[in-house]
């Protein structure tokens, strides 16, 4: 008889990235602030929220193999505007 082993499935983990515009280049460069490095870039933001998604995916995967603790709670980033005189 045949072990079939499966694998257990991981509840999704959710993080919050950052996009900023590149004026130079008209794309997007995007960071996750919870994962150290996770960097990414994109000529447009549906390609760069791609990017970044995929980057995350690859961090978590190194992440896993080495053993390494992945973030069980992550931060949450809060972002608002901040006005000052001009």
């Amino acid at each position: 008889m045949r072990t079939i082993k499966t694998r257990r499935r991981r509840s999704p983990l959710e993080f919050t990235a950052i996009l900023e515009s590149d004026v130079e280049s008209g794309g997007y460069t995007a960071y996750i602030p919870e994962l150290p490095g996770c960097i990414s870039e994109g000529r447009d933001f549906e390609e760069t929220i791609q990017n970044i998604h995929e980057a995350a995916d690859l961090y978590l995967s190194v992440m896993r193999r080495r053993r390494s603790a992945l973030p069980v709670r992550p931060s949450r980033v809060i972002v608002a505007p901040v006005r000052v005189r001009g």
